[in-house]
Formats: structure tokens, C-alpha cells, sequence
């Protein structure tokens, strides 16, 4: 005696579902992810030798004979990086998960599973902790190095992303 397929217990299952979406947010591009690092470099870059050239300008002299920084001195050029990182971004990085450049070319930093990022995550793991880093002699550039070259895996996560469990998304 033989039964129709639709009765057959032993048929694989026939449901379709449609209605669960396995995608998530769009991955920003590695171009605009670029472009936005390079935006933001050039602002960071351009206040902070702004800054630099105002309050040093009367020891200018001296710098100019040949003087050599010392490690003193370039721990405290890096703490003066990072607090004016966190004057000129620090506000919208912890309220929409954005610098200035990724605000201009649409695109957003929030946690792998699509939540907003808090300020720990942006800020302290993202950029403070990478920074720490990527300041250590020799090691510090080889991951430095590391960080930026994982940007061509499938997943367009840096070793940053990784660290601080965030992507970058198209808004």
C-alpha cells in the first residue's frame, strides 16, 4: 500500500521560511572606512600641530638645534594626542558611534550584533587601548601593521573591531 509524499512520515520537511532574516546591517566599504580614517587623521593632525605651533612657538628656536625627544616627551605628545582625539571626537563617538569622518561618508561604529556601541567599546577599547599599543617600539607597529591589513578578510573587521566587538555600517 503506498501513500501520497504530503502523508509520507518519513518525507523531509517541505516549510518555507522567508520571514527570518539571517543579514544584518550593511558593512561599510573598505574605501569609505579609509576615506573616513584619512578625514579624521587630517583633523586630528591639523589641530594638533595648530595647537602645538601656538604654545610652542617662543621655544621654537631651541627645538630647531637639534634637540631630541626623550620619552618623557613622547608619552606626554601621546597623552596630548589622545585628549585632544577625545575633545575634537569623544562627544560623538559616545552618542551616535561616529567621528567626524564616518559622520560626513554615512557610516556608523556599533557592536558585531548591531547594537550601539557604548563609549567603553568606541572610544576605550577602539581607539585609546589600540593606540597604547600600537606606541610600543617595534611590536607596536607590527600590530599596528596587523590591524590595518585585517581589513581585507570577508568580514571587514580590523584587529580593532575584534578587540572592541564592534563593525563599521553604512547609515
Amino acid at each position: 500500500m503506498s501513500t501520497p509524499t504530503d502523508q509520507n512520515p518519513f518525507a523531509p520537511p517541505t516549510a518555507r521560511v522567508e520571514d527570518v532574516s539571517t543579514s544584518g546591517p550593511e558593512l561599510a566599504g573598505r574605501g569609505a572606512r579609509l576615506g573616513g580614517a584619512l578625514i579624521d587623521g587630517l583633523i586630528q593632525t591639523g589641530v594638533y600641530w595648530l595647537l602645538a605651533i601656538t604654545l610652542l612657538k617662543p621655544m621654537l628656536p631651541n627645538l630647531t638645534r637639534g634637540a631630541t625627544a626623550g620619552l618623557g616627551s613622547m608619552l606626554s605628545s601621546m597623552v596630548v594626542s589622545i585628549l585632544l582625539f577625545l575633545l575634537i571626537q569623544g562627544y560623538l563617538l559616545a552618542t551616535t558611534g561616529q567621528t567626524i569622518g564616518k559622520k560626513l561618508l554615512g557610516l556608523r561604529i556599533v557592536r558585531s550584533n548591531g547594537e550601539r556601541a557604548d563609549a567603553g567599546h568606541a572610544i576605550g577599547l577602539r581607539y585609546v587601548l589600540v593606540w597604547a599599543i600600537a606606541s610600543i617600539p617595534v611590536a607596536g607597529w607590527i600590530f599596528a601593521l596587523a590591524d590595518s591589513l585585517m581589513i581585507f578578510r570577508d568580514s571587514r573587521k580590523c584587529l580593532h573591531d575584534n578587540i572592541a566587538d564592534t563593525i563599521v555600517v553604512k547609515t
